[in-house]
């Protein structure tokens, strides 16, 4: 078989000769108790790159051995990219959210022999998951492989924004030392209100961990969670995410993308939130209207806006929240750590041992599965497709 591998570029100045840690902490199991990606084995070392081209997830020697084919890029837009040609012939696709190969109704309908669409991640918007329904083609991800990492990021920007950590940095960097200027707009984050929009495995994470700073925490979702959780963290639920966002100082997004939440945050939801709250996105940048997050940062509705995810990724050079003021983006990293690759990396190769053997994919990573939303897809997504204007895409300039 064909497998295409559409990967994010090397370090500019290539591949580290030596890293700053020699080994990552040994994990077992995840929070809820189920274990970790488990391949037969794996042909890398964690911690070192392995989400980038020359990477290649570790995967080149089990697929060759295997007798199989494996292409890796990163030219994954504009007419006539790699990864347009070599998709034709695929017949497993595995793209990245960090740099995601945007699989379209056409693109899905110029590959017959595509048979699966891996995810080395998690969250698969990047794919028409209706045209995946209409041409059998399953979809599937490691889920969980990075949801404490997201979490960790979430707090960091958290932490971050109220401090206004950016500004304090960039006075002692440039060898400034007036205090006024470092803290007029530092606040303390104990005694605020934080909400979630969908409390699934990295919200209620990153909930859980800001427990300790004396927050009060809320949550939107569709799902409420057990009545001993919400006891546990002293959360307060909403049924809608209007209800919530009026109350919250913070509010931190972490629901999938689909039809149902794209610009979910426009004029109108902002409109409605704090004056001068902060919103952290490491969800999906589509979620939010990006010209009316600008808006509200530069009106004061906003107080800081810190997203780890753009729309499309990447990012045009002139994206708005590039520059709009107050803003705390970073390209789309907080789910690829290195400690983070290894995971999903470990995931994939597991995902393809089964493909191969003809065994189960665990339930939780599939997605799409046979022409239906399946597992984490049917409890997650909906029906439609989310990937309208990824082909801005093309217009980033390296």
């Amino acid at each position: 078989m064909k497998i295409l591998c559409v990967l994010y570029d090397d370090p500019v100045s290539g591949m580290p000769e030596s890293y700053a840690r020699d080994d990552l902490p040994k994990l077992d199991k995840y929070p809820d108790g189920m274990s970790l990606p488990s391949p037969s084995s794996v042909d890398f070392t964690p911690g070192q790159l392995l989400g980038c081209v020359s990477g290649e997830l570790g995967l080149r020697k089990f697929l060759e051995d295997a007798g199989h084919t494996l292409v890796v890029t990163s030219d994954k837009d504009g007419e006539g990219c790699t990864a347009d040609k070599e998709l034709i012939d695929s017949d497993i696709v595995i793209s990245q959210p960090f740099w995601p190969y945007y699989l379209t109704r056409k693109r899905i309908e110029s590959a017959p022999n595509l048979k699966m669409a891996i995810t080395a991640g998690i969250g698969s918007d990047h794919v028409d998951l209706q045209a995946a329904m209409d041409h059998k083609v399953d979809v599937v991800e490691v889920t969980y492989c990075n949801s404490r990492s997201v979490a960790e990021h979430i707090v960091m920007m958290i932490l971050s924004m109220v401090r206004d950590y950016h500004n304090q940095h960039s006075i002692a960097k440039s060898g400034g030392w007036n205090i006024a200027d470092a803290v007029k707009r530092s606040y303390d984050v104990e005694g605020m209100h934080i909400g979630t929009v969908a409390a699934g495995r990295i919200g209620l994470d990153a909930l859980r961990k800001m427990k300790p700073f004396d927050t009060h925490l809320h949550y939107f979702d569709r799902h409420r969670l057990p009545e001993s959780v919400e006891k546990e963290l002293g959360l307060t639920f909403h049924d809608n995410v209007e209800s919530m966002v009026k109350v919250c100082d913070v509010v931190t997004i972490n629901c999938p993308l689909h039809p149902e939440t794209e610009h979910l945050f426009n004029d109108d939801l902002i409109g409605k939130m704090k004056k001068g709250a902060y919103i952290v996105n490491t969800a999906r940048g589509k979620i939010c209207d990006k010209d009316a997050i600008a808006r509200a940062l530069e009106s004061g509705q906003l107080s800081g806006y810190a997203g780890d995810v753009w729309f499309p990724q990447p990012a045009p050079n002139d994206h708005v929240w590039r520059t709009m003021p107050h803003n705390g983006m970073t390209p789309h990293t907080s789910g690829t750590s290195l400690s983070a690759q290894a995971r999903y990396a470990a995931g994939v190769r597991e995902i393809l041992e089964c493909f191969f053997e003809g065994t189960s994919i665990r339930e939780p990573y599939l997605i799409v599965q046979n022409g239906q939303l399946a597992g984490m897809g049917a409890h997650s997504y909906s029906k439609g497709s989310a990937t309208a204007g990824s082909e801005e895409a093309a217009k980033y300039k390296k």
